[in-house]
């Protein structure tokens, strides 16, 4: 049984949180990953930014139906989901817009395990960790390439 060690891309593109969104377009154009892992200072993997992150930035705001009622303004639709929003639109770094809800595995974890986690939690990449350090991701090609072996 193949395992994510087997299988995982190992030279890993990879930005910080303090990358701007600007060079992180770039990074996507120049090669040619759709989802890039977040790591810090020391190496640790603390999220994932996809170009879906990205492009997101861009759709249009929608603005919360109020009512005001004397002095008071009361929110029809969450007033925390629009905060939410707000902040994304306006995000200048990628930490301000990548997902921090990891979805990894261990070197060990066999194929099969990584293929239903990818499609039980809709993620396209699923990097691979041993401890906190990330050594590598399995992408959904990597997937399919071991369909053809």
């Amino acid at each position: 049984m193949l395992t994510a060690q087997e299988i995982m891309t190992r030279q890993v593109h990879t930005v910080t949180p303090e990358t701007a969104v600007e060079e992180l377009a770039q990074t996507f154009l120049r090669t040619g990953v759709s989802a890039l892992p977040v790591i810090d200072g020391a190496g640790k993997l603390i999220g994932v930014v996809t170009e879906t992150d990205l492009i997101e930035q861009n759709k249009p705001l929608h603005i919360p139906t109020v009512i005001a009622l004397f002095d008071w303004v009361l929110y029809l639709e969450s007033e925390k989901e629009f905060q939410a929003e707000v902040s994304r639109i306006s995000a200048r770094k990628v930490g301000e817009i990548c997902s921090r809800e990891l979805v990894t595995c261990a070197p060990d974890t066999s194929v099969g395990d990584i293929a239903r986690l990818m499609s039980e939690k809709k993620v396209h990449l699923v990097p691979v960790v041993d401890g906190e350090r990330l050594v590598g991701v399995v992408a959904r090609l990597d997937l399919i390439r071991t369909m053809g072996r």
